[in-house]
């Protein structure tokens, strides 16, 4: 295996695979590193399904990277065997006039000029009889949106790439990096390894590794559980047109998935889990009492045909910023490093465009698409860096 390399992506996961795939469809020579085999466990895109949201309620300005996203995720299942996406629609419900959620949600629908349906709270009850809201609820329906197969999108990429001759290097954890303005050198157990330009994509390792570079971005792991229950599948599958949602409730922010072929009802709590350290996160569903019964309390309310039998759990990783926008940036002193950190539990239905906007960065020092919200020196991770 050659030692040097045109890039370097270190993170070979959602967001670094899809980028391994954009530089070597431009003949670039690449070398992908993952401190696993990927798609995995470990990370956080594992789980089977993500949503894919259009409008979108944490902020307007992110609504046209959604939609070239999209763009990508389509022309993604043009070139692979692999199921990409389903357009289920997403429905998003909270209380009138209380949730900013919903409401941002739907201001990014009417600035965007996106196609949705409004509803309120009986008016949802009669059109998806599985879901029990109160009366002062309002909904947004965007039936354009749907779900991402993930590890499925993960798979895809990385066999294109090493299809266009991409090398990926697996369970092999990047220990330290060397970097100029015009070299680059990572160091794992298995050697090093050079490149004129260099990706970092660590997901929740980027909290501990990214001071190897010099940058301090403060990043937290989160826990995150999740669980698919027994349905009854005359209301809740995929083939009666239940559709991805996410509700904001008194506890929280819950958001899940129809039942695909038999699998059951997938839920999860968006809010933030038990903080921890990516290496000694327990992975194991169940280790916290709260695990089932958090979803099933939200089941009871507002899904109660879906509270059944627990078909299986898991658990992931989300990695928060303090205002829990993404960093997609050049390193603040080396042009020639590109970072993608801190996606807050709603990064992997960008990862296409987030991929595509990172070789692009790496390659041309600038990108097509306006990523001023995700910067590396935005005052919000500024103020809280000074805070420690």
């Amino acid at each position: 295996m050659s030692t040097h390399f045109d890039v370097i992506v270190v993170g070979a996961g959602s967001m670094g695979m899809a980028a391994g795939y954009f530089l070597s469809k431009q003949g670039i020579k690449t070398l992908l590193v993952d401190a696993f085999d990927p798609p995995h466990t470990k990370g956080s895109h594992h789980g089977e399904t993500r949503i894919i949201r259009h409008a979108y309620g944490e902020g307007r300005e992110y609504v046209p990277f959604a939609l070239r996203g999209q763009e990508l995720w389509y022309e993604l299942e043009k070139k692979t065997h692999h199921k990409i996406f389903t357009q289920t629609g997403v429905l998003v419900y909270g209380p009138k006039g209380e949730s900013d959620f919903v409401a941002e949600t739907m201001e990014a629908a009417k600035v965007h000029s996106l196609t949705v349906d409004l509803l309120e709270g009986e008016g949802l009850n009669e059109r998806w009889p599985g879901i029990t809201v109160p009366d002062n609820f309002n909904a947004i329906y965007e039936p354009n949106s749907g779900v991402l197969f993930s590890e499925n999108c993960i798979r895809a990429y990385r066999e294109l790439a090493e299809a266009n001759g991409a090398q990926v290097l697996t369970n092999t954890a990047v220990e330290d990096f060397e970097v100029t303005e015009d070299l680059v050198t990572i160091h794992t157990a298995k050697g090093s390894y050079t490149a004129e330009k260099l990706i970092v994509s660590m997901g929740a390792w980027n909290s501990k590794l990214l001071s190897k570079l010099g940058v301090t971005i403060p990043l937290q792991p989160y826990r995150q559980a999740v669980g698919f229950f027994e349905a009854d599948e005359s209301l809740y599958s995929s083939n009666v047109d239940f559709p991805a949602f996410m509700v904001d409730t008194t506890n929280g922010i819950y958001y899940g998935f129809p039942s695909f072929g038999g699998c059951g009802l997938k839920v999860g709590y968006h809010t933030f889990g038990q903080a921890g350290d990516p290496d000694t996160i327990n992975r194991e569903f169940g280790a916290f009492s709260e695990d089932e019964a958090n979803l099933r309390k939200f089941l009871a309310e507002y899904m109660p045909g879906a509270n059944g039998k627990l078909i299986k759990g898991s658990v992931c990783i989300y990695t928060k910023t303090p205002d829990e926008h993404f960093v997609i940036d050049l390193h603040p002193e080396y042009s020639n490093v590109a970072i993608a950190a801190g996606f807050s539990g709603h990064g992997f239905k960008f990862s296409s465009v987030v991929g595509e906007t990172l070789s692009q960065l790496v390659t041309t020092g600038k990108t097509e698409h306006d990523i001023s919200i995700f910067s590396i020196n935005r005052p919000a991770l500024r103020e809280a860096a000074s805070r420690g």
